[in-house]
């Protein structure tokens, strides 16, 4: 059994799934799996599976996962805390099938339910894929050690976005280890709820693209940002204040991004393009509305690895605060080719009596726009991006 503790998950799954049982409870949609690096996936990889998602089913909350979650996430009220204390992965919401080495995976069900396979699920595939074609890690201690030396030579706040796309979760294990033992200060904490108990450190994350492509389905795609982002305010009244900027481009986000908005949310988090021109948007903006820069904060967390840390840091020279968050590079930099791989919303229903509306993301990188390719083209007329 590859995920054996209920928290082997990241917050911001769990921040969106209390989001979305306040907000919209009825609320039906449909994930699917992307396959981006056109992997080959061996003969008998969907039974293996299919058997990693059962097993699912038994895992539930312990007693210490419970106190920490009350410890360190405020935010959460304790009747979504006892929700989650009595809640059981349902395997019949996950759809798995296999032709040759192509691997097909849907999600369907209750959005609130559903909305926690995501992670979990991404990081059995990785972890299986390596298991199944016999491929070992190398050198993890000396990678994340010397990972940590020089991140703290940058004096670069960071944290751990890993667990998707892990090697193994015990590679991820070791590897947080180490980011905390010599890091010093700079190692902020991990995305990830049951490494963040185990290390005694902070959990890290806000909100998903998801939550934007939800709004744009339901409200049209002019209201999608407003709409997120009010609801979020409602959900959490100012709390996990980090907000994306790129589900339908950073340009028009940033064209519908209010004063009040900009005033209450805590920063923004870049996540496709160029971070530097990113970077200087963002400090822009924050002027044009008034808004002291460094009062605000930046979270970079696209594909990042030393160079580009190191780069982004010298760019933003201390106009805003900069912090990073380091997935696969800390996760998977072991020897393997990690997967490239998604698991996106696809459709959505306010409620079950309703059609199915298509969800997609308009990526500041054109080759990463999901969804159906129609609505794409629908919603780049709609919103005047060429």
């Amino acid at each position: 059994m590859i995920i054996t503790h209920f928290t082997d998950n990241d917050l911001y799954k769990y921040s969106v799934m209390l989001a979305i049982q306040k907000l919209y409870p009825w609320a039906y949609v449909r994930y699917e799996f992307i396959n981006r690096g056109d992997t080959a996936f061996p003969k008998g990889f969907a039974e293996e599976l299919k058997k990693e998602v059962m097993a699912m089913a038994s895992l539930k909350m312990t007693k210490p996962e419970k106190e920490f979650m009350i410890r360190r996430c405020y935010f959460f009220d304790p009747a979504f805390i006892d929700f989650l204390e009595g809640y059981q992965y349902d395997p019949s919401e996950v759809h798995i099938k296999q032709e040759g080495g192509d691997l097909k995976i849907r999600i369907e069900g209750y959005w609130y339910r559903t909305v926690l396979w995501e992670v979990p699920l991404m990081a059995i595939i990785s972890e299986l894929y390596f298991k199944m074609t016999g491929i070992e890690p190398q050198n993890v201690k000396e990678k994340a050690v010397e990972k940590a030396f020089q991140l703290r030579q940058m004096e670069a706040d960071f944290s751990d976005f890993g667990t998707r796309r892990r090697f193994s979760f015990d590679v991820h294990d070791k590897v947080v280890s180490y980011l905390k033992m010599y890091s010093s200060k700079f190692f902020k904490g991990t995305s990830n709820m049951y490494l963040a108990m185990k290390y005694d450190t902070t959990p890290i994350g806000t909100m998903p693209h998801e939550w934007f492509m939800f709004h744009g389905a339901v409200y049209g795609y002019r209201a999608a940002t407003v709409k997120a982002l009010d609801a979020w305010v409602d959900a959490y009244q100012g709390s996990l204040g980090i907000t994306l900027t790129d589900t339908y481009t950073t340009d028009v986000f940033y064209e519908q991004f209010g004063q009040k908005q900009a005033k209450l949310f805590d920063g923004v988090r870049w996540d496709s393009g160029d971070p530097l021109v990113f970077t200087d948007k963002t400090v822009e903006f924050y002027k044009s509305k008034r808004i002291d820069p460094l009062s605000k904060t930046i979270v970079y967390s696209d594909s990042l690895n030393l160079e580009r840390v190191q780069e982004i840091k010298a760019y933003v020279n201390g106009r805003i605060h900069d912090t990073y968050g380091i997935g696969t590079f800390f996760s998977n930099d072991v020897g393997a080719k990690p997967l490239n791989m998604v698991i996106k919303l696809s459709e959505v229903k306010y409620d079950r009596r309703q059609k199915f509306q298509y969800a997609i993301k308009l990526s500041d990188v054109q080759g990463k726009h999901t969804g159906n390719t129609k609505e794409i083209e629908l919603t780049k007329r709609t919103l005047g991006i060429r």
